[in-house]
């Protein structure tokens, strides 16, 4: 069984097995977000991005920078590495709105 699974994997040993194994879970985070934002829209009735989108973004994107870092794919590193800035600031973004309004709304008599 091993075997047939290193031979369809293209794997040399088991420490590859468990890369290619966090990279599909990254990939499978990753890609969650759709599904989380297109069931957030339909709810609202409108497009709308959840704050979980951004988590499952910045989560899957770190774990497959691992993942491209591991592989040494410049490409890769590139991509993801730009994208979990992107994905960082949003949450930065959300959260400073959220106290701004939380201050606010502690100033109001």
């Amino acid at each position: 069984m091993q075997q047939w699974l290193f031979d369809f994997l293209n794997l040399d040993s088991w420490l590859e097995f468990w890369w290619v194994t966090l990279g599909f879970v990254a990939q499978a985070i990753f890609a969650s977000r759709f599904i989380v934002q297109w069931i957030a829209s339909e709810r609202a009735g409108r497009s709308y991005v959840p704050v979980a989108f951004w988590y499952l973004s910045i989560s899957g994107g770190l774990l497959m920078l691992a993942y491209a870092i591991y592989r040494a794919d410049p490409v890769f590193i590139l991509g993801q590495s730009t994208g979990v800035i992107v994905y960082g600031r949003n949450l930065m973004l959300i959260h400073k709105a959220k106290r701004l309004e939380a201050d606010a709304a502690h100033e109001k008599p």
